[in-house]
C-alpha cells in the first residue's frame, strides 16, 4: 500500500534542506529502500522537528519514509525521508559547523582563556601553563580535544534534553582527564565523551606494545618520559534504529635518551548501527571522506580499510560494525599538517552522527529488535575488552582511571548460546555486512 508522506517546515529549514539534499542526491539515486518490518510495539515520542507537521494516509508509514512506485520513489524516499523530513538536523550541523569554524580562528588569535570558557570543565593542563606554551603542540592539542568534547556534548544534550555529569579527575603519576556521562536519558542509554592528559614514564607493559608497531624506543636508564592525550566518545542509544558510534582522537610524544622527541598522531571514527541503513552509511561515510580529501586523496580508502582491519572480531569472525576511518602512528608529512588532518577529522563527529540520531527518532522497534540490539553489544564488549587497543593500553598503565577506561562499554548486552539469525531476515542481512565489508561512497 502506497504511504505518502507530506510535511511542511519553516522556510530556513526547507532551504538549508534543499541544499543538503541537492548535494547528496547524486549518491543516493540508486539506493534501495531498507527491509524494515511493519510491525511494532514500542515507540520512543520526541519532538521530532520543531515548527514541523506531518500528514500521512493511504496507508501506514514505514519509519517516516516516503513510499511512491518505481525507481523514482525510492530515490526520493530516501531523499526527503532522509533529509527534508530532518531539515531541522542540517541546520544543526551547520550551526556546528559554524561553531567549529569560529573555534578554529580563536585557535589563530591565541586566546586561550576565552576558548577555555566554552569547555565542559577548565582543561587538564592549567590555563597559566598554556598560555604560556600555546604555539607547542600538546597545548594546541589539548585545546582541540576540550572543544571538540564541548560540542559533541552540547549537541547531544540538546537532542538528549538531559544532562553530562562532568567528572574531574586526576592522575597522581601525572595529568588528569575529564569523563563527562550521561546515563538513562530519554535518546540515549549511555553516552560518554572523555578527555585525558597524562604523562610520566612509559611502563615496560606499554612500551612493549608501541615497539611491537614497529617504534624504536630507547630510553634513558630504562625510562621513557611520554605525554599522551586525547578525546574519546562512544554513544550507546536506547532505540536500536539509532546506531553506535565511536570517535578516538589522540597524540603521543616520547622522550628518548638524547632528548629528542618522537611524536604521532592516531584515531578514527566509526558507526556500529544494529540494522543496516544504506542512506544513514553513505552520509556517514560520504562526511569523513570530504573530510580526508582534503588533506590526500588517498587518506579515505587507506584509512577505511584500516578501519575495517582493525575493528575485526577474529573470535566470531565479523567487524564490529560499517567502519568508518583509522589511523594510527601518523608523523607525516610534517606534524602541522598532520594535526590540521586530525583537527578536520574532529570537526565532524557533529555533522556525521546528529543528523542520523534526528532521522531516526520516533522509530518504534519491537521486542525482538531489542534483542538483537542486546546481542549486538555483546559483541562490542568482546572487541573492547579482546582487542581494543586503547583499553589495553589504559589497562597497562599505573593511575589509568578503569572507570572512564571502560565508559565505552553499554549498560546492557545479551549473550544467547549459539544464536543465529534466520536467512532472509534484517538481522541476518547485517550479519552479512558485518562477515563482507563493503564500500559505502
Amino acid at each position: 500500500m502506497a504511504t505518502i508522506v507530506f510535511c511542511t517546515a519553516n522556510r530556513t529549514a526547507q532551504t538549508t534542506a534543499r541544499r543538503c539534499l541537492t548535494t547528496h542526491l547524486t549518491g543516493l539515486a540508486s539506493a534501495r529502500e531498507s527491509h524494515l518490518p511493519f510491525s511494532s510495539t514500542h515507540s520512543h515520542s520526541v519532538t521530532l522537528l520543531p515548527g514541523t507537521r506531518w500528514f500521512s494516509r493511504a496507508g501506514r508509514t514505514r519509519r517516516g519514509a516516503l513510499a511512491l512506485s518505481g525507481a523514482a520513489a525510492v530515490t526520493a524516499a530516501a531523499a526527503v525521508a532522509g533529509f527534508l523530513a530532518n531539515a531541522n538536523h542540517f541546520q544543526r550541523a551547520e550551526m556546528a559547523t559554524r561553531v567549529s569554524q569560529a573555534a578554529e580562528e580563536e585557535e589563530q588569535e591565541g586566546d586561550i582563556l576565552a576558548r577555555c570558557r566554552r569547555f565542559m570543565s577548565p582543561p587538564v593542563t592549567d590555563t597559566s601553563v598554556l598560555q604560556q606554551r600555546k604555539m607547542e603542540m600538546r597545548t594546541r592539542m589539548e585545546m582541540l580535544i576540550m572543544e571538540t568534547q564541548a560540542d559533541f556534548c552540547r549537541a547531544l544534550q540538546e537532542v538528549d534534553g538531559g544532562t553530562f555529569k562532568v567528572d574531574r579527575w586526576d592522575r597522581k603519576e601525572g595529568g588528569g582527564g575529564i569523563s563527562c556521562v550521561m546515563q538513562d536519558g530519554k535518546v540515549f542509554e549511555k553516552a560518554g565523551v572523555n578527555v585525558s592528559v597524562v604523562f610520566g614514564n612509559l611502563t615496560e607493559e606499554a612500551a612493549k606494545q608501541m615497539r611491537s608497531r614497529g617504534k624504536v624506543l630507547k630510553g634513558k636508564d630504562g625510562k621513557l618520559p611520554f605525554c599522551a592525550m586525547g578525546v574519546s566518545s562512544v554513544i550507546h542509544p536506547k532505540n536500536p534504529h539509532i546506531p553506535t558510534v565511536h570517535f578516538n582522537y589522540r597524540y603521543f610524544e616520547v622522550e628518548e635518551e638524547d632528548g629528542t622527541k618522537q611524536w604521532w598522531f592516531g584515531g578514527g571514527t566509526d558507526l556500529t548501527p544494529v540494522y543496516i541503513n544504506k542512506e544513514d552509511a553513505f552520509h556517514f561515510h560520504n562526511t569523513l571522506k570530504e573530510a580526508c580529501d582534503k588533506h590526500h586523496p588517498q587518506y579515505y580508502p587507506d584509512f577505511k580499510k584500516w578501519c575495517d582491519r582493525y575493528f575485526y572480531i577474529r573470535h566470531r569472525g565479523e567487524t564490529r560494525g560499517i567502519g568508518g576511518i583509522f589511523f594510527d602512528d601518523l608523523d607525516s608529512p610534517s606534524q602541522e599538517e598532520a594535526f590540521n588532518f586530525v583537527k578536520s577529522c574532529a570537526r565532524t563527529v557533529v555533522p556525521c552522527y546528529l543528523p542520523i540520531v534526528y532521522k531516526h527518532l520516533n522509530d518504534s522497534f519491537t521486542d525482538e529488535e531489542k534483542d538483537w540490539q542486546q546481542v549486538r553489544r555483546g559483541r562490542y564488549v568482546e572487541f573492547n575488552l579482546v582487542y581494543d587497543r586503547g583499553v589495553k593500553f589504559g589497562l597497562a598503565t599505573p593511575g589509568s582511571r578503569i572507570e572512564s577506561i571502560l565508559m565505552s562499554l553499554p549498560l546492557t548486552a545479551r549473550w544467547e548460546y549459539m544464536h543465529e539469525p534466520a536467512k532472509g531476515t534484517i538481522e541476518a542481512e547485517m550479519l552479512e555486512v558485518l562477515r563482507n565489508p563493503k564500500d559505502w561512497v
